[in-house]
């Protein structure tokens, strides 16, 4: 597949990066969990017996924000002093040095005062759980009272805004809001609003509403994107379960009923025309297969395992890779939970690695990259015959519960303590 560089400038600018482009491929992770929401980068990694380099290292208070790197820029959202109220505030680093280029308040922060400690089982609350999204000169916040923001990339400054609760009928979620804006082609998605315009698209450029529909109530999690059964949808998950429906225009496609209990923070995972769910407070996984019929699509399930110890997860989205997924899989095992491989066609468990707690993982090329919540990060070969474990490192001190992003060679992580950023680029030919 060869692609020149008038196409790969079209795509980036898109916020979109095919799963197909040239193994290693350097590219921008222009919003949370990367250009295709799945957690998985075409970014081939090089890491030997020798720690990777630490480029950078700065503090970032509280917060559970990952980052998003686009234009040079890595951007995150922190809680910082602002006025005298404790503010969520979208920060853009230097992506290369981790030079701060302006910070802009999006907000209060809430429920502050939760520890930093990887093994402390509070209840979190720890500021920002938002990730930024990136795309065309312009970065896009929906803070935690769920007002969707406009900056301008190169200097921070607001373009435009819409408060979805006070101009849509949008009604908050306990813990408030942890739901990262979406893109895809020129549109932004996010949910929240109230009868009849519960999802919602706006243009990127404008914020001009693009498409309203749908009555459900809103989780913690963040939609995802995906192409099936030739067809490109955004599916969230809600509190009536999963709901899928076309990008472009809004148009309802197919349900998937999940139940709801307390919290729900971990996005679908998707390969081909399987989708996965998850949920902790003793919701369990499921799985289900898009169909095609006359009637449109149609999720028909494949199985469902309820509870809280096999295949449920509180927030961390696993990665799926050749019909497995890698993952942090458990409910409230902080510092103790294992990493999982679980078969997605049937949800058994194939193993299981103690030691990760709550954190997240992230697939490079033909490597998973695994973040514990206490800041130790574990390069994994993804295998379903058992775990395998080539390299560890103490990559940031403070509480890991947010996804490392990974662009042009570099990860970045974001604690409730500081930023790093590691060189894990192949060596120069």
């Amino acid at each position: 597949m060869n692609i020149d560089a008038i196409t790969l400038k079209s795509l980036l600018a898109g916020g979109i990066l095919l799963a197909g482009c040239p193994a290693g491929l350097a590219a921008d992770w222009p919003q949370y969990r990367g250009p295709q929401t799945a957690g998985m980068s075409a970014e081939r990694i090089a890491w030997s017996a020798q720690p990777p380099k630490c480029l950078w290292r700065v503090p970032a208070p509280a917060g559970f924000s990952s980052f998003t790197v686009s234009q040079g820029k890595a951007l995150t959202i922190v809680s910082r002093d602002h006025g005298g109220v404790l503010s969520e505030v979208c920060v853009a680093l230097e992506a290369g040095s981790g030079k701060e280029l302006w910070a802009t308040p999006t907000g209060v922060a809430r429920y502050q005062g939760g520890g930093d400690s990887g093994t402390d089982q509070n209840k979190g609350g720890d500021g920002p759980r938002s990730t930024p999204a990136a795309n065309a000169g312009r970065v896009f916040v929906y803070s935690s009272d769920m007002v969707l923001h406009c900056l301008d990339a190169a200097s921070g400054k607001p373009l435009w805004k819409k408060d979805i609760v006070a101009e849509f009928g949008g009604k908050n979620i306990g813990w408030k809001s942890a739901m990262s804006p979406l893109l895809d082609g020129g549109l932004l998605y996010v949910a929240g609003g109230g009868a009849g315009q519960s999802l919602l698209a706006f243009d990127q450029a404008s914020g001009t509403l693009a498409w309203k529909t749908g009555a459900d109530a809103i989780t913690h999690a963040t939609p995802v994107l995906a192409t099936i059964q030739g067809v490109r949808q955004v599916i969230f998950m809600m509190q009536s379960g999963m709901v899928a429906v076309e990008a472009a225009t809004g148009k309802p496609l197919w349900r998937f009923a999940f139940p709801y209990s307390t919290c729900t923070g971990c996005s679908p995972v998707v390969e081909g025309d399987l989708v996965f769910c998850t949920a902790g407070y003793g919701i369990g996984g499921a799985a289900c297969q898009i169909v095609k019929s006359a009637d449109g699509l149609q999720a028909k399930e494949l199985w469902r395992i309820k509870g809280d110890n096999a295949v449920a997860s509180l927030w961390s989205t696993p990665v799926c890779k050749d019909g497995y997924l890698y993952g942090m899989i458990s409910f409230k095992k902080f510092g103790r939970g294992p990493l999982k491989c679980v078969d997605l066609k049937t949800g058994q468990v194939k193993w299981e690695q103690p030691g990760f707690g709550a954190g997240q993982v992230l697939l490079a090329g033909d490597k998973l990259l695994a973040l514990a919540d206490d800041g130790q990060l574990a390069l994994v070969e993804p295998s379903p015959e058992a775990y395998k474990e080539v390299a560890r490192i103490e990559a940031v001190a403070g509480k890991c519960w947010s996804t490392p992003a990974l662009s042009n060679g570099r990860l970045y992580i974001h604690s409730t303590k500081e930023s790093a950023c590691f060189d894990l680029s192949p060596p120069t030919q």
